[in-house]
């Protein structure tokens, strides 16, 4: 065993500053620049407000900034014959140099059988990383894939391995087949939802298992049987790989949708969150949209969350377990990926700390102060599915009156600004053409919405008047539309300012927000038939 001669590594102390201060924009005579009060800390070591003046972006380089990384990509995820056509656009836009946010998508499409139709299975997801970006990458990369590969090997321990299921394709056509599994599997809708649920929290927790035990690895693999002190291996190859993403955290959420099936999972591990519009249409060829949320805001302000918690801990610890809404008072998520601080034991930080930490002289911060029975933090997500309705232009039956057409995922930088009922109305706004600026008060008339899951608030409420101010209608890439009426909308002069502000000092006004949105429409050839 290793013995204990080392002694515990003292971290700097992070002085806390509050995310809410004055903005003091400044009569300048200079309108290319703009002034903010900050706090800094001053060669005594004193946290003091100074006023900063900065170049103020010009509208030009705001619209190139809204959607930093945009993508709008169609996807083929329905046969000929249903004529729809799924796709999705993502925009993102950066607070943290480098950001921390991350996102992923992937189509695992199925050949045509005798008995199945070519299919595909749509993957979405973004990632909210925090005290670092190493944890969301790496998600990013390996998450969906992990998901996939779970659902191919559940597929097999489930139904039995056939001819037909001899690789993680087949394997995943056979999971989500329209027929019967096998007699050895319980084919009910009911069993089949709770398979793919089970499948996607295993790989989630999996995942995160590998993600907080690979330090523990790599030193387990470099500790001599005849030498039981703590080798330094700071300048080992896997040092960085391995307590990077363990030591920062990542929130993760990811949509899978099988139309065909007309399933939709989704997938919550932290306070990103997801929202489905539902077009709900009259007799008249009108309607409404309705709001569904899709997740809740996992953090101790959430009530289900603190009370889930709390459980999970003796109740000696029932009073400092969440403290001003945070996980021990520091963390915000109660589910993450990473965040070993709040998972390894206090014994086992310090080895670590003293083997891949302590001869660099960085700076660490120590273990939380009430940290007693880890792990508080957990990555294993809520998943929930849905059945949903979708028109078939290719066949006579009639529409249906009720059906999902859009999908929204982004992480709670976009929630802080803008409520679930802004996001639905926004988005349907957008689908319908509208142009220009549209006054708040007005757009209710313009895009009716109605309420149907309610949002599981786990944030602070700091959104101003809903009614004051205006939308903008001016982005063709929705999820940067989205962006924009997060920060200003049609308020240009706002919206420069916030956008202007650089890091670090821009944390304290808005948070790196990563949006995707996902739609279907007709297939050409189906609107043109639909015109003859």
């Amino acid at each position: 065993m290793l013995r204990r001669a080392w002694k515990p590594v003292l971290g700097a102390t992070a002085i806390m500053v509050p995310l809410s201060y004055y903005l003091y924009v400044s009569r300048n005579k200079d309108p290319t620049t703009f002034s903010i009060n900050v706090k800094e800390k001053g060669p005594d070591g004193k946290t003091y407000v100074v006023k900063r003046s900065f170049p103020l972006l010009s509208k030009l380089a705001v619209d190139q900034r809204i959607g930093e990384s945009p993508v709008s990509l169609p996807t083929s995820s329905q046969t000929p014959s249903e004529g729809l056509i799924w796709k999705h656009t993502t925009a993102r836009l950066s607070s943290n140099d480098p950001t921390e946010d991350a996102f992923a998508h992937a189509t695992i499409s199925t050949e045509a059988t005798s008995s199945d139709p070519a299919r595909s299975l749509l993957f979405y997801s973004v990632m909210d990383g925090h005290s670092g970006f190493h944890t969301s990458r790496l998600l990013s990369h390996v998450l969906i894939p992990a998901v996939v590969l779970e659902l191919s090997s559940s597929a097999a321990r489930d139904g039995g391995t056939s001819p037909k299921a001899s690789s993680i394709l087949d394997n995943l056509k056979y999971l989500f087949s329209t027929r019967p599994l096998s007699h050895h599997a319980d084919a009910s809708q009911e069993g089949h939802v709770e398979r793919v649920s089970q499948a996607i929290r295993k790989a989630f927790d999996d995942v995160d298992f590998e993600i907080v035990n690979g330090p523990l690895r790599v030193l387990a693999a470099n500790v001599s049987k005849l030498d039981t002190t703590v080798p330094d291996l700071s300048k080992h190859p896997m040092a960085e790989a391995s307590m990077s993403p363990a030591l920062s955290g990542s929130c993760a959420l990811m949509a899978l949708l099988d139309p065909l099936r007309r399933d939709l999972y989704v997938a919550c591990t932290g306070d990103s969150r997801a929202v489905a519009g539902i077009w709900e249409e009259d007799d008249d060829g009108t309607g409404t949209w309705r709001v569904e949320v899709l997740t809740e805001d996992q953090t101790g302000r959430n009530a289900n969350e603190a009370e889930r918690i709390r459980s999970e801990h003796p109740a000696s610890e029932a009073e400092n377990v969440i403290l001003r809404g945070r996980i021990l008072g520091g963390l915000e998520p109660s589910r993450a990926f990473g965040d070993a601080r709040y998972k390894w034991p206090r014994e086992l930080q310090e080895l670590l700390y003293r083997a891949f930490i302590e001869s660099t002289g960085r700076a660490i911060r120590p273990a939380p102060a009430g940290l007693k029975t880890p792990p508080y933090v957990i990555a294993t997500p809520v998943v929930t599915h849905q059945k949903f309705s979708l028109p078939n232009p290719a066949s006579s039956e009639p529409k249906p009156t009720s059906s999902l057409k859009f999908l929204v995922l982004a992480t709670d930088g976009l929630w802080d600004e803008l409520s679930s009922e802004d996001v639905v109305a926004l988005v349907g706004g957008h689908f319908a053409g509208l142009k220009g600026t549209i006054s708040k008060s007005s757009l209710p008339a313009l895009v009716p919405t109605t309420t149907g899951s309610p949002t599981v608030q786990g944030k602070e409420e700091t959104r101003g008047n809903a009614q004051q101010g205006s939308w903008a209608f001016v982005d063709d890439n929705v999820s940067a539309h989205l962006i924009r009426n997060a920060f200003g909308g049609g308020d240009e002069d706002k919206l420069r300012k916030i956008l202007s502000i650089p890091a670090p000092h821009s944390r304290r006004w808005r948070d790196d927000v990563t949006v995707t949105v996902v739609w279907w429409e007709e297939a050409q050839e189906n609107r043109t038939k639909a015109k003859l």
